[in-house]
């Protein structure tokens, strides 16, 4: 008998699971905090979260929590999800419904870009240039993410075009359409925000690419075909071999 016959959307469960391991892998993840999201329906309201408390590494399908953007009793259930966690992606999914999937995490070189006093990406190399134009800078932190704040982060999501945003003295966001486009998007802005930080740091002049190519190779990326999907898939096979647990 399979003992989670209860539970729906079994695959995209086990597609969060694997994000959320690989995450800690990468080592981007932070202690038991930050959190991953998906939407469920099509008004994006009703979506997956980690447990509180649970640490990325242990996810499994299985532990994902279902909750409903629009239940103002989420926070009383003996599940609760986290209450930053509720207020930020829980704003967010109650207002952007284009913004299925929504990842935030504190990883190393994002809160380093995020720390500066110009956050900004510029467009230096082919993975820097994936974020051209679609992504937005907050610089008006106002602590941790519950409710208020969580609204005020959500409301600079509004435009479909923006996919990532630099939370400035916290750390970064993204979101995608699906779980894949979502951790490739994760992934690759870490990457990114590597080599500019390196780059800073010899004290040369940046090479900017100019603005007709940046924003070519961020389309190239957007319709880049099955890319995201080929990357989420071969970290889905390392795992079924090394730590099939996430699939439980």
């Amino acid at each position: 008998m399979n003992q989670h016959a209860n539970l729906t959307h079994w695959s995209l469960r086990q597609d969060l699971a694997v994000a959320f391991r690989w995450t800690a892998r990468l080592g981007m993840h932070e202690a038991v905090a930050n959190h991953f999201s998906l939407a469920l329906n099509p008004e994006g309201t009703r979506f997956l979260i980690n447990p509180n408390g649970r640490h990325f590494s242990r996810i499994t399908a299985s532990s994902l929590i279902e909750i409903d953007a629009n239940d103002p009793e989420t926070l009383s259930r003996p599940d609760a999800p986290d209450p930053t966690a509720w207020g930020l992606h829980g704003s967010i999914h109650r207002t952007c419904p284009h913004a299925r999937c929504v990842m935030h995490v504190h990883s190393i070189h994002a809160t380093v870009l995020a720390s500066l006093a110009d956050s900004r990406l510029p467009a230096i190399d082919q993975n820097t240039a994936m974020f051209h134009n679609r992504l937005v800078v907050d610089e008006h932190f106002g602590g941790m993410a519950f409710e208020e704040e969580g609204k005020r982060c959500a409301s600079m999501l509004s435009d479909p075009r923006i996919t990532t945003m630099v939370m400035g003295n916290h750390g970064v966001l993204v979101i995608g359409a699906t779980v894949a486009e979502a951790f490739n998007r994760l992934y690759y802005f870490e990457r990114a925000a590597e080599t500019y930080i390196r780059a800073l740091q010899t004290g040369r002049p940046l090479r900017v690419l100019p603005e007709e190519i940046a924003e070519k190779t961020a389309r190239e990326w957007e319709t880049y075909p099955g890319f995201a999907d080929a990357h989420l898939r071969e970290l889905r096979a390392i795992l079924d071999e090394e730590d099939p647990g996430y699939a439980t």
